[in-house]
């Protein structure tokens, strides 16, 4: 397993810079294995929604989980506001930084994460090989 750290600056987009970092860095089995900071904005796909619901407000971020590959991603993430009121959902793009966001990412050196399309769901879901 390789590790990376990174912290994202306020206004850059969560989901696109973990896009541009893979690239950079040529990850083919990433995961996040830890997530600290905060959003002024947050864009969610939430359960069984096909929209993207947008908050705007001073969150943090309780929790970032997921897979991070070449063709994307599935992260979920749980933001709490000022009143310590907790919401979550998949990571879409529009999450915006407030003032940081420290993310450690993990790869698997032994495999491969691709999301061919599965007809069952209607997503591209992940698929797990062997280098």
């Amino acid at each position: 397993m390789q590790l990376f750290a990174i912290r994202l600056r306020p206004g850059q987009d969560v989901g696109l810079e973990l896009s541009r970092f893979v690239r950079e860095n040529g990850l083919r089995a990433g995961f996040i294995l830890t997530c600290v900071g905060s959003l002024r904005q947050a864009a969610l796909r939430l359960a069984n929604k096909a929209e993207t619901t947008l908050y705007e407000d001073k969150f943090e971020i309780v929790s970032l989980v997921g897979t991070l590959d070449a063709e994307g991603y599935h992260l979920h993430l749980s933001l709490s506001d000022g009143e310590g009121r907790t919401l979550g959902g998949h990571l879409m793009e529009g999450c915006l930084v407030y003032t940081t966001a420290e993310i450690v990412i993990g790869e698997a050196d032994e495999l491969v994460f691709s999301r061919p399309f599965d007809p069952e769901t209607g997503y591209p879901e992940l698929e797990v090989s062997q280098r």
